[in-house]
């Protein structure tokens, strides 16, 4: 099936809105070549307030009055058309930001459906009231959807992480304005469409592509009662300024620089195996990926040449095709981005082990090669910030406590693994790690468990039955206590 690649007109109030003038447009490049992909038209003040108040008039209408288990009939008619169209959709983002298309039919493909038929059941339950009977009243507990979403998505994991906001929101009963960025601007107009194909009731779901001054516009807009964003610390710290001062709701999935912890009872081919999708998925455009390894002393060189030879071994390369471990970057600014962190690990006196610039046979596009330093310290910059590309720092420690110590030592505390043959060791140090999420020889987002971070990585969690609680807002209903004596 095909999808259109040039976008020129807003999802607004359940149809096609052309722009407000003036119109601004950007061009989508496709990352493995740099040539054009599709253009798309970006929202301006008028498109975000059309976009708000045709959400506000759904929700005060007859989305407003559904039941929980009709928003999941159409949940679920939402999600069996993005899932007949999964490949397609996945193949489109995988032009737009390089994410290696195996990971992409998972990330963006299919896990849409699978969020909004989890969220679809808890929808069938949300209407169950909670009675109590306390001293001085009988209360009963409603549970009402929140109001009108704003929904700020980045460009890395588009589909899937907008799916983390749109499923738990409908199952509540909001509605939803979903703001993405230009670099992924085209693949957004799936949920529209699915939107249409299952008869969600119009202005319940508003797509808009905008720069930062739309998505600006829409977090302060007065009538918006949530955002939710996933995208950059610097982005989620003025966002969370603006929700501060209006006492709005506010969840924020942010950044992070995730550390694994290799212990020197581990089975090194174990970690190693897993290293390309635990370390670097999507290129290292993946905000829990844990970029950080720290190696036990005792086995530091052993670990520094495993990592190094896997790594050198990835095969980069087209993100289409099924082979391709490690694709371009999103686009040239962002490998301009990473290329610095990488002259500034040599600078800082880091050991490069593999990699560290454009791949030979890659002219075109905008790839960078999947890169290793060894020696590294904790305080240098390549170990500190979010580098959010194919680049690795391998750093030593002497015991547990200090491996704990460092992989606390972060300005962030987002995902996190530890590699142990001991599985009450593993456990152990999981248990310590200061993080929002923690594998163990393992690391896997599921739908059923929450996610997000601490510190720097963000407030509030998505996904789980606990992804759903930011979308409602709880409401007491007191009654005079029944007499005994009636």
């Amino acid at each position: 099936m095909d999808i259109c690649l040039d976008r020129n007109a807003f999802f607004i109030g359940g149809g096609w809105s052309p722009a407000s003038r003036p119109a601004k447009t950007t061009d989508v490049l496709e990352a493995a070549t740099g040539k054009l992909l599709g253009s798309a038209t970006l929202a301006g003040i008028g498109d975000v307030d059309a976009a708000v108040n045709a959400a506000g008039e759904a929700l005060r209408g007859s989305w407003g009055a559904t039941s929980g288990a009709q928003r999941a009939e159409v949940m679920r008619a939402m999600g069996a058309s993005l899932k007949a169209r999964g490949k397609d959709i996945a193949a489109l983002v995988s032009r737009e930001n390089g994410m290696p298309r195996r990971l992409s039919l998972g990330a963006n493909g299919f896990f849409p459906s699978i969020a909004l038929d989890y969220y679809a059941g808890l929808a069938e339950r949300i209407d169950d009231q909670d009675v109590r009977t306390g001293a001085l009243s009988q209360v009963t507990v409603r549970r009402e959807p929140v109001g009108v979403v704003a929904a700020v998505v980045p460009w890395n994991y588009p589909m899937g992480l907008a799916a983390m906001k749109i499923a738990p929101a409908l199952a509540a009963g909001c509605t939803v304005v979903l703001k993405p960025p230009p670099e992924t601007a085209l693949d957004a107009f799936a949920w529209a469409d699915a939107a249409l194909q299952a008869g969600l009731p119009a202005g319940v779901l508003n797509v808009i592509p905008g720069d930062r001054e739309a998505g600006a516009a829409l977090v302060a807009h007065p009538g918006v009662d949530k955002v939710a964003f996933t995208g950059s610390t610097a982005a989620g710290r003025a966002i969370g300024e603006v929700c501060g001062r209006l006492l709005r709701p506010v969840t924020l999935e942010l950044g992070g620089k995730s550390a694994a912890v290799i212990t020197d009872d581990a089975e090194l081919d174990d970690f190693v195996a897993a290293l390309a999708d635990i370390c670097l998925p999507n290129n290292g455009q993946t905000c829990h990926a844990t970029t950080r390894i720290l190696a036990p002393a005792s086995r530091y060189g052993e670990i520094v040449d495993a990592v190094t030879d896997t790594v050198r071994a990835l095969r980069v390369g087209d993100p289409l095709d099924k082979a391709t471990q490690i694709g371009p970057l999103v686009s040239a600014a962002q490998r301009a981005r990473v290329l610095g962190y990488i002259e500034n690990g040599r600078a800082a006196g880091a050991r490069l082990t593999t990699g560290g610039g454009v791949p030979a046979d890659q002219s075109l596009g905008w790839f960078v090669e999947p890169t290793v330093f060894a020696d590294v310290d904790n305080a240098m910059a390549i170990a500190r910030d979010e580098i959010f590309g194919p680049v690795l720092c391998v750093l030593p420690y002497r015991d547990d406590d200090e491996a704990i110590a460092i992989a606390n030592d972060s300005d962030y505390g987002l995902g996190g693994t530890v590699w142990a043959a001991d599985p009450e060791r593993g456990a152990a140090l999981a248990a310590r790690m200061r993080t929002g999420s923690v594998g163990i020889n393992h690391y896997a987002l599921d739908v059923v468990g929450p996610f997000g971070g601490v510190k720097a990585s963000g407030l509030g969690r998505e996904l789980g039955p606990e992804g759903l609680a930011p979308y409602l807002a709880l409401k007491s209903v007191y009654r005079a206590p029944v007499r005994e004596d009636r």
